[in-house]
């Protein structure tokens, strides 16, 4: 496999190198888990919305933790021993545990999560300061290389 250096980026984009370490990060070719199946949406501007498929996991065996610019959902599946023996001809529902971690833009963060019909629902929103918004600068007339 061909690899791509990306180092021009670090020179070229001033603040923009966590876009080009997170490229790096993309660009390699560690697998990535599969489980749970999610689907990530844009609802609105600032609005998103993620959704697993987390079938047989109640309420207190998922955990949700925002912390700096990640989002960390795991599930934890209760002990065997706990559970009766059961003999199954087909085992299509995973009863393994899991931890996926979503990397979130600057500003966002997790307003609520629900779990419904075997489905987590994470929303999320981006908040962006009123310091950080762009903002008109009025271009004015005159000489500006006096000095005074």
């Amino acid at each position: 496999m061909r690899t791509v250096d990306l180092s021009p980026l670090y020179r070229s984009f001033i603040g923009f190198d966590h876009l080009a370490s997170l490229m790096d990060a993309a660009a390699r070719t560690d697998k990535q888990p599969s489980f749970p199946p999610y689907n990530i949406e844009l609802l609105d501007q600032d609005k998103y919305q993620i959704t697993m498929a987390v079938a047989g996991f109640s309420e207190q065996e998922l955990s949700i933790e925002s912390q700096s610019n990640t989002l960390k959902v795991s599930g934890t599946k209760a002990q065997k021993s706990a559970q009766p023996e059961r003999q199954f001809i087909h085992q299509g529902i995973a009863e393994r545990s899991f931890e996926r971690k979503f990397q979130l833009g600057d500003h966002v963060k997790v307003i609520s999560a629900a779990l419904e019909h075997g489905l987590l629902v994470i929303n999320l929103l981006r908040e962006v300061p009123e310091a950080l918004k762009p903002r008109k600068i009025e271009i004015g007339t005159g000489n500006v290389l006096e000095s005074k």
